[in-house]
């Protein structure tokens, strides 16, 4: 599902952008955005639930990035994944999500299996409000482990997804799956 909506103001005092090139959002710049489109209760209520699977609309982000809207099931997730070269932020608005991520930069082309070192992984538990920005090549799965309770959240990514890559994972070893672009999942 996609639905466009209208953009959110990237911040209170913006003025329209002139003629000159806009310049590309941070990190920062992304997790505010994802903080107030969040908190916009309306906004919220306004995504369509599924009890069976993962919603989203896209939401017009900050200086050309990507921004989407997503409802999350009980049980559902994204598996292990990137954002390739783009940098990026999510908020939960309602609901928690959990954050499986690896704290290792790996390499971005000619391999497609990996055996991951001791102590890389990392776990955050994001509740209502709470969110997080990431750099490029951040590797992570994002989950609603509920067994009851729908979770919604707001992501936003600059420049706007060129592909993600799909990893599956079994222990310490990392296998490089699918690699999809922007036509997969638009």
């Amino acid at each position: 599902m996609s639905v466009s909506f209208p953009s959110l103001p990237s911040s209170p005092s913006s003025a329209s952008p002139s003629p000159a090139r806009v310049a590309a959002p941070t990190q920062a710049d992304l997790l505010a955005f994802a903080r107030r489109a969040a908190a916009d209760t309306t906004l919220i209520a306004s995504l369509p639930l599924d009890p069976q699977g993962r919603t989203w609309v896209r939401l017009e982000g900050p200086a050309g990035s990507e921004a989407w809207l997503i409802g999350w099931p009980p049980g559902t997730g994204t598996g292990w994944h990137d954002h390739a070269d783009s940098v990026g932020a999510f908020v939960t608005a309602a609901g928690e999500l959990a954050e499986n991520a690896l704290a290792a930069r790996l390499p971005t082309h000619a391999w497609r299996t990996l055996e991951l070192a001791d102590g890389v992984d990392r776990e955050r538990r994001l509740s209502a409000g709470q969110g997080r920005a990431f750099g490029r090549h951040h590797v992570h799965e994002v989950l609603n482990d509920s067994p009851d309770q729908h979770a919604v959240s707001v992501h936003a990514y600059y420049p706007p997804l060129p592909l993600m890559r799909r990893y599956s994972r079994t222990g310490p070893v990392l296998r490089l799956e699918q690699v999809e672009r922007p036509e997969d999942w638009q």
